[in-house]
């Protein structure tokens, strides 16, 4: 049964809302930080289409968020190759950062500011200004319902209401490929609904979408595919459908997730 929340998604077909052509190509990644014992990402390879919503899932300490960092360019690869867009992310590391929006699992927002003054700054950094700048911004706080609310400081905000300004600020420049760790966090039902809605609207209109998120439900009625990594390391890939059919027993993603990430608790 489908929760209540969820009950304005539908499920999304992977054939007929996407174009076949790849753009991120990871393959064999890898990253070790100093004094960890083991890798935290272990010869990684995935293909991502072009317009597709592809969920990266794991338990706490699988390499999600690293694998995440690493291709928007946080910090690099201890090695392995990651093209996008058909550019060496290495190489060509400024003009991709010019295409990539990314929404932190932190909120990465100044409290003393207001929600206005914050869309402002990072339109800045993206290189928007004039009214090109503030009609995108009046534009997504109507959309996300916070027109109102637009001049009040961050630090009078619910966690909901700092999770779509939060989301604003990652796509204020329209950018091709959208990075989102964990966008519905600590939100209630409402905030993630309107978040989903959105998100699902930016990618018909063509923006690539990679997804993490510990909401297995959310992930199978939003992604057109998802992949689930432990350990560093990719355990399976598909559809949420495929691999629900594959997987004995489990008649939804959490089941599947299960199956694979075993129920020992994580820290």
């Amino acid at each position: 049964m489908i929760n209540p929340g969820y009950k304005n998604y539908q499920p999304l077909n992977s054939s007929a809302t996407m174009a076949q052509s790849t753009i991120i190509e990871i393959i064999n990644l890898a990253k070790t930080f100093k004094l960890a014992a083991d890798p935290a990402v272990n010869g990684i390879n995935l293909s991502i289409y072009r317009n597709e919503i592809f969920g990266l899932l794991g338990p706490n300490g699988a390499g999600k968020t690293t694998t995440i960092s690493i291709l928007c360019g946080l910090f690099p690869p201890s090695g392995g190759k990651v093209l996008i867009d058909s550019q060496d992310l290495q190489q060509h590391l400024p003009s991709i950062k010019k295409i990539v929006g990314i929404v932190p699992q932190d909120i990465a927002l100044y409290p003393t500011l207001t929600a206005r003054e914050n869309l402002e700054f990072y339109g800045h950094m993206y290189g928007l200004t004039g009214k090109p700048l503030k009609d995108r911004i009046e534009e997504w706080l109507k959309k996300l319902g916070l027109t109102e609310s637009a001049n009040r400081q961050v630090t009078t905000y619910s966690g909901g209401m700092k999770r779509r300004v939060n989301l604003i600020a990652g796509i204020l420049h329209k950018p091709k490929i959208l990075f989102l760790d964990e966008p519905t966090v600590g939100v209630d039902v409402q905030s993630r609904n309107v978040i989903i809605e959105h998100l699902k609207k930016i990618n018909e209109e063509g923006t690539t979408i990679i997804y993490t998120s510990h909401h297995m439900e959310e992930a199978e009625h939003f992604c057109h595919r998802v992949s689930i990594i432990d350990h560093g390391k990719i355990l399976t890939r598909g559809t949420p459908a495929e691999l629900i059919e594959n997987t004995p027993g489990a008649d939804n993603l959490e089941k599947v997730f299960l199956h694979l990430t075993k129920r020992k608790l994580r820290d």
